[in-house]
């Protein structure tokens, strides 16, 4: 830590203050955005819109809702909005009728390139200020939409929720998040360590006739992951595994790379487990990754004993999904991937280190969907670019024993 660093207890006293002030100066623009929306709810909503910033797996995550939302309201236009980094899963969803697409401040992946005056007071005071000119813009954008009920499917989102209510939206349940709670409508109350996925199917359960709470409907409810690969992906899946497997060999999938650094599991370990599983007969092992992950799937192939196809880079989401489909057993750490496979049916196993399995783990059977963690005391921290402590590699991915991840792996392949 450098010796110019605030000490714990101030970073924390600074961290309650920001949010004290930004607490306030939300409700200003709260009351006066109540005189945008000069429109009545319906008795039955005609135009639902459904606000997702979220990446890959946490779309995946909220499509047992969204096929739930379907059902309860079928006589209703449902738009889904979300950034074009996950527009995928909702273009493949046939609970959707229309898909929208918006750039969410602060929700893009992306590699930051320098500019000569990117340190300047000027740009922090323009960077600062565009999250707020955008709301603006594209709130107006959505008013043309006349759309009579939002639901934020990010129990956090405050963002979304004050677009929902500058944009003229009548009817806005979330969730009563503090930041949020000025926005509402309608807020559920929040239980921050919740499954994501029944947080979402108790927006959906909030939705009738008279915007009432219907707990009947979400209770113990395990609704699927829905995503369906067009005709073409799953040809291309079925030709695939035709060209680089024998007929009685079974395809094991190692996907290991994911978007935060912290939440990786040493190559060299991901290596011992490959070559273990590919000692049983009939596995064959395929390493796949996505754009960027190259280097990290040539770390753990070039340790390995066997020699395992690998495939980086070479698919569509669309393609990927049914290839996991056509797979025995699918690991890796906690990523969209792997929701993806829970999708499609087939078994998987987790390791979740920073990440909130208990918020973000996989929807499904658990004797199918199995999570692997260290259960360190600071686990979960939620931070996933690097571990708050400096432990590198990450303690929570660290001691995560080899021999664990086999024993469920070799047991969810002996269930297959």
């Amino acid at each position: 830590m450098s010796v110019n660093s605030p000490s714990p207890p101030r970073r924390v006293a600074r961290h309650t203050l920001r949010r004290l002030v930004r607490l306030g100066l939300l409700w200003l623009p709260a009351g006066l955005g109540r005189f945008a929306v000069r429109r009545t709810a319906p008795a039955k909503p005609r135009r639902i819109l459904v606000i997702k910033p979220d990446h890959l797996g946490d779309l995946l995550l909220a499509t047992p809702a969204l096929r739930r939302l379907r059902q309860q309201q079928p006589q209703a236009r449902i738009t889904a909005l979300v950034g074009p980094w996950s527009a995928l899963v909702p273009a493949h969803n046939l609970d959707i009728d229309a898909l929208q697409t918006l750039p969410f401040p602060g929700f893009e992946r992306r590699s930051k390139v320098a500019s000569p005056d990117q340190s300047s007071r000027r740009h922090r005071f323009v960077s600062l200020l565009q999250p707020y000119r955008d709301l603006l813009r594209y709130a107006l954008l959505l008013r043309t939409g006349q759309f009579d009920l939002a639901l934020l499917l990010r129990d956090d989102h405050w963002w979304g929720a004050a677009l929902a209510l500058l944009a003229g939206i009548p009817v806005r349940i979330g969730y009563a998040v503090p930041e949020c709670r000025p926005f509402l409508t309608r807020a559920l109350p929040w239980n921050p360590a919740e499954h994501v996925t029944r947080q979402a199917l108790a927006l959906v359960a909030a939705v009738d006739a008279n915007y009432k709470t219907r707990p009947e409907l979400i209770a113990g409810t395990r609704d699927a992951l829905r995503f369906e690969p067009v005709a073409a992906d799953a040809a291309w899946a079925e030709a695939w595994v035709a060209r680089h497997l024998d007929p009685d060999e079974r395809l094991v999938v190692l996907h290991p790379g994911t978007g935060g650094a912290a939440k990786l599991w040493p190559a060299a370990r991901w290596a011992t487990v490959a070559d273990a599983l590919a000692d049983h007969p009939g596995v064959r092992l395929l390493l796949t990754g996505g754009p960027g992950e190259a280097e990290l799937v040539e770390a753990v192939a070039s340790q390995m004993r066997h020699p395992a196809l690998t495939l980086v880079g070479a698919t569509s989401v669309g393609q990927l999904a049914a290839l996991l489909g056509q797979a025995a057993l699918v690991l890796g750490v906690d990523s969209g991937p792997l929701h993806l496979a829970v999708s499609q049916g087939t078994p998987s196993l987790h390791l979740f280190g920073p990440g909130d399995a208990g918020r973000f783990g996989p929807w499904g059977d658990p004797a199918r969907h199995v999570v692997v963690r260290a259960g360190l005391w600071c686990s979960p921290c939620g931070v996933f670019t690097a571990c708050p402590r400096q432990t590198d590699p990450p303690e929570c991915m660290e001691h995560i024993a080899v021999g664990e991840v086999l024993r469920v792996a070799r047991a969810l392949l002996g269930a297959t």
